[in-house]
């Protein structure tokens, strides 16, 4: 098990940019792929991006492709998801997640370790 801890969300206006973090505990954190998802109020949450645990693979969701790089430093224990260009259907509480192995998933099901989560709202 990982203990997983979310910092980084807030307000901002549209066009804007925040940066979250995923601080993690465990020393088997570089053994984990580190995944990002969202959930908006009324909705179900939804995979926003996901990195292998040596950062040589990720993916991301087609609506955020292009305006958010996910990326982790092994050292520090910590994942980051970075969110450029926001727009107010970016708006939801963000979550941090981890599972054992190597390839990197879009479901969340499959993530056995979640943090609490963090809030990002965008406005227009």
């Amino acid at each position: 098990q990982v203990q997983l801890v979310e910092s980084g969300g807030g307000l901002v206006q549209a066009g804007g940019s925040l940066r979250l973090s995923c601080a993690a505990s465990g020393r088997t954190f570089s053994r984990y792929v580190m995944g990002w998802f969202r959930q908006a109020p009324g909705k179900e949450r939804e995979f926003v991006a996901a990195i292998r645990w040596s950062g040589s693979s990720t993916y991301y969701a087609d609506s955020v492709k292009g305006r958010f790089t996910i990326s982790r430093d092994n050292t520090k224990n910590t994942v980051y998801l970075q969110m450029n260009s926001l727009k107010p259907e970016d708006t939801a509480v963000y979550y941090c997640a981890a599972y054992i192995g190597n390839v990197v998933i879009t479901t969340a099901s499959r993530y056995d370790n979640w943090g609490h989560g963090t809030q990002v709202t965008v406005s227009s």
